[in-house]
């Protein structure tokens, strides 16, 4: 059923990504050996990961611009 949570507490929604054809190939290997979809690879792979309290990007460009 799309767009019931069954797993979540939350509907999944339409997101777009831009990838290359090999990494689309991999994705696909890998989903329907694991039996799931693409989305639902990238939503377990996504809820897996640490967002860090501060970006090391934001960190780098700030001490640039630090008097």
């Amino acid at each position: 059923m799309r767009n019931e949570p069954l797993f979540y507490d939350e509907a999944k929604v339409r997101k777009a990504i831009w990838l290359t054809p090999s990494t689309w190939d991999t994705l696909k290997q890998v989903s329907e050996s694991e039996g799931i979809s693409v989305s639902e690879l990238v939503e377990r792979w996504g809820r897996h990961l640490k967002v860090p309290a501060v970006s090391p990007v934001l960190n780098r460009v700030r001490g640039a611009n630090a008097p």
